[in-house]
């Protein structure tokens, strides 16, 4: 039944419903109005959609549904055409090396998904590896170092094109001997000179001020903290007793530690691909869609009430319970947003 629908069909309604009227349509697509009236009665026909009504003046005005229309025609024909640059490209042999980074806290499955993704239609392309915080990242694709990244958020660099791929919850860590360890969740208040490790201010300097703005208005108080450069130093000083911290949910812990939702809040931490607005290799807005439905199937398989952990690595993890069941406000450890 859909094999009905072409490019066409949705090429030519999202110009009519643009246009607001099928003659401005039919001029821009170079066609005749009673042909570009035809074809989108056709379609709305096979499908029973009504997408558009006409005023007295002839002019056009959009449904619901075809108002979500544009924007799914506009998506669909973005992946068009870059699905045939990619393939242009692969074409013309000028894909030989994709110089992929990959930033300190970002998921090592997602990374590796990224890369498998990447061979599967280019084979022949030799991806070269760059592990380093997202600041340095961000630079060395403006420098042109690198063609692009999977990073944690906030980036600053204006060049650069930024797709979210993921969200995941950030929980306390803590020793499994720690007090606290024995509820079920811990109050923002009962944190207050506990959090004591943090990564290093100055490997994201940004994301650092603005978590620390955000766990002030959290009314957790913050004094002298240990720094850590990496997710496994992080995990070390919280075992050997210089604080607590707050880490991805579904991270894999050390046997002596565990982890405890914060009563009350839903923080999250923002996974992305950046890349250069105007330089990239054609190939890299495919592989973005692929990474997305790989974790859009992913999160089918997530257990209720998970910010969305990718599923390909530590399944049957057994989660800390929900505090109270608010997920109206999310802190985002380096993109921090609040949401009423």
């Amino acid at each position: 039944m859909n094999d009905f629908a072409e490019f066409r069909h949705f090429r030519y309604l999202l110009e009519i419903l643009e246009q607001e009227g099928l003659r401005p349509a039919a001029e821009n697509l170079h066609t005749t109005p009673p042909n570009l009236c035809k074809q989108a009665l056709e379609f709305q026909e096979r499908f029973q959609l009504r997408l558009y009504r006409k005023r007295r003046d002839n002019r056009i005005t959009p449904t619901k549904t075809g108002t979500a229309f544009i924007a799914i025609a506009r998506s669909l024909l973005e992946a068009r055409d870059q699905a045939i640059a990619a393939l242009q490209a692969v074409e013309s042999g000028t894909i030989h090396t994709l110089r992929l980074g990959s930033g300190t806290f970002v998921d090592k499955e997602l990374f590796r998904a990224a890369c498998e993704f990447h061979r599967e239609f280019l084979p022949s392309c030799v991806i070269k590896p760059a592990h380093a915080d997202t600041s340095d990242l961000a630079k060395e694709i403006v420098r042109g170092e690198i063609h692009a990244a999977i990073v944690t958020l906030p980036v600053i660099e204006s060049d650069l094109q930024v797709e979210e791929l993921r969200r995941d919850r950030l929980v306390l860590c803590l020793r499994a001997d720690h007090p606290l360890a024995g509820k079920p969740s811990v109050r923002p208040a009962e944190l207050n000179g506990h959090m004591g490790v943090f990564y290093h201010p100055q490997r994201h300097p940004e994301a650092h001020v603005q978590m620390m703005e955000r766990l002030s208005r959290a009314g957790i108080r913050v004094g002298e903290f240990s720094r850590a450069s990496h997710p496994t130093e992080i995990q070390q000083l919280v075992k050997d007793g210089y604080g607590l911290t707050l880490i991805r949910e579904g991270t894999e812990l050390d046997s002596d530690l565990t982890t405890r939702p914060i009563l009350g809040v839903d923080w999250t931490v923002d996974t992305a691909f950046i890349y250069h607005r105007d330089r990239r290799p054609a190939t890299i807005p495919v592989l973005v869609r692929q990474l997305r439905r790989h974790i859009a199937t992913s999160l089918k398989e997530k257990e209720p009430g998970t910010m969305g952990s990718l599923e390909l690595r530590n399944r049957g993890r057994r989660r800390p319970p929900r505090s109270d069941g608010k997920d109206s406000e999310q802190l985002n450890l380096l993109d921090w947003r609040e949401r009423a």
